[in-house]
């Protein structure tokens, strides 16, 4: 008798602006449908159209494209995006997900040079995701290094979410190859905390690279894998950079990062 495939639902693979960059989000959205995304995490960004629902709506009715999540702005690069508040760029963030209907706020922790927010940055994160059922999905990062690879800690309560008492956690792929980490050892410990993943490889360069998965040294297949077959219910979402390629090479890179993911996710577990 044939082996018996266990039903399950596929995660939905979506497609971050940043992706796209230097292009803007209207780039994003024909990008994901035009390669057959299921939806767009949008990078709120100096780009006007990133931080305007309406705009979002705009362009998901017209590409039939939705808004999977929102990236709020605490970049070290989106610092003066929505101010300097950083709860102020979070809970804006949280309106937008909101408005555009996105379950999922992904955010950074705090710089170490924000300790005000860095010692409420938990319970705060927590508060409003009890507030307004959006999951904030905090991070990994990874220790900055500086010279004669001396690394400094960047990040405060600290980089590694797993000892954190955050509820939802986001895995950036491209973070791990950085920090170090072992990523499939992460998404073991973090079990049911672990609501969404950026999908990106690197080559454990000092620099966050954000390569197209299977040309780094990361397991991005076999954490796919296991995260399909362990029911996640959160979404997977390609975060490369293809900044540095034309209009043609960085539609070649997106295609292949979603036949990737989709060739891993509906990998039937052994």
């Amino acid at each position: 008798m044939a082996a018996t495939r266990s039903h399950r639902t596929t995660p939905r693979v979506g497609l971050s602006s940043s992706s796209v960059y230097p292009e803007g989000a209207a780039s994003a959205f024909a990008t994901a449908a035009r390669l057959g995304y299921d939806g767009v995490e949008v990078m709120v960004w100096t780009d006007p159209l990133t931080q305007e629902a309406g705009a979002l709506h705009s362009l998901a009715a017209h590409h039939g494209v939705p808004v999977l999540s929102v990236h709020a702005p605490t970049l070290l690069v989106t610092q003066g995006v929505w101010g300097r508040d950083p709860w102020g760029k979070v809970d804006r963030s949280v309106e937008l997900a909101l408005e555009v209907g996105a379950p999922t706020v992904v955010l950074h922790p705090p710089f170490r040079w924000q300790r005000e927010y860095a010692r409420g940055f938990a319970d705060g994160v927590a508060l409003r995701e009890h507030d307004t059922g959006i999951r904030l999905a905090v991070e990994n990062m990874y220790p900055w290094r500086g010279p004669r690879a001396r690394e400094v800690e960047a990040y405060l309560p600290h980089w590694d979410p797993v000892e954190q008492p955050y509820d939802h956690v986001t895995l950036d792929l491209s973070h791990t190859a950085t920090a170090g980490s072992d990523a499939l050892g992460l998404a073991e410990r973090l079990g049911r905390r672990l609501a969404h993943l950026h999908l990106a490889d690197g080559s454990g360069s000092p620099l966050d690279e954000h390569l197209v998965p299977g040309r780094g040294t990361q397991p991005c297949g076999t954490v796919l894998e296991r995260l399909a077959a362990g029911g996640f219910t959160g979404d997977v979402v390609v975060e490369v950079s293809t900044r540095t390629v034309d209009a043609a090479q960085r539609d070649l890179d997106l295609a292949e990062s979603l036949a990737f993911a989709r060739l891993h996710l509906d990998t039937p577990a052994a």
